[in-house]
């Protein structure tokens, strides 16, 4: 048995990973699947002071309260981010760490610095226009890559807004993380992806995979994920 965390992404919440969770309970692993701050079911959280750090102490009072260790900490999109935060705060409880297309910060690096121009000039603008100069407005399930109609419509119901200042925060890292690392890369053109997913490929630290799927990969294909999750757990005690 391994204990997995499962870190969502922007706009997203613990809902995205029902049936991914669900599948590795079925193996009999324990599953978490926070709600960072201010999205999904803690909405009405939504506040202009909800940042990086607010949402690394999110997953933070998981591991702490649930008297979690050996922790496979996995991150989705912006989740890559949080659990980058949360191995560098507690390294005694994080034996590893999933990056699924996610964001893999170097310290003093924000969001926005690991963003294309243009994707951030249009966002900044839909701040300005929709969010009253603080909220980043959703995008849809469409813009994820998510393939299966029934699907998008499901993901759009449940999509909120986010703080912008999650986006502005620059991560701080005082230490280079020394257990597993593994990256997992959808089927969909994306240069930052690929580089890190080809970074992943070519350093002897990391383990690098891919899946048929679009950017929500626990959307599009949550069994293959739960599987692959699986097959590169850490058991606990570890």
């Amino acid at each position: 048995m391994s204990i997995y965390v499962l870190v969502h992404g922007a706009w997203h919440g613990g809902w995205c990973w029902r049936k991914t969770a669900n599948a590795l309970r079925q193996m009999g692993h324990d599953v978490y699947t926070p709600t960072l701050t201010g999205l999904g079911e803690r909405s009405h959280l939504l506040a202009p002071s909800n940042d990086l750090s607010l949402n690394i102490q999110d997953v933070q009072g998981v591991l702490r309260f649930e008297d979690l260790e050996c922790v496979l900490l996995v991150g989705h999109s912006y989740g890559g981010m949080v659990i980058t935060g949360v191995a560098d705060r507690m390294p005694e409880r994080v034996s590893g760490l999933v990056y699924v297309d996610a964001y893999v910060p170097q310290d003093g690096q924000s969001m926005l610095d690991l963003r294309p121009d243009r994707f951030n000039r249009q966002l900044l603008a839909l701040v300005e226009s929709r969010g009253d100069g603080w909220r980043m407005p959703p995008l849809s399930a469409g813009d994820f890559h998510v393939r299966k109609a029934e699907d998008r419509a499901w993901v759009d119901r449940r999509l909120t807004p986010m703080s912008m200042a999650c986006y502005t925060e620059r991560i701080r890292l005082s230490r280079t993380f020394a257990g597993r690392k593994v990256y997992i890369r959808g089927q969909f053109p994306n240069e930052n992806f690929e580089e890190w997913h080809r970074a992943a490929e070519a350093g002897a630290d990391w383990e690098a995979y891919r899946l048929e799927a679009g950017h929500d990969l626990m959307i599009d294909r949550p069994e293959e994920l739960a599987a692959l999750l699986g097959r590169i757990d850490i058991p606990s005690p570890c």
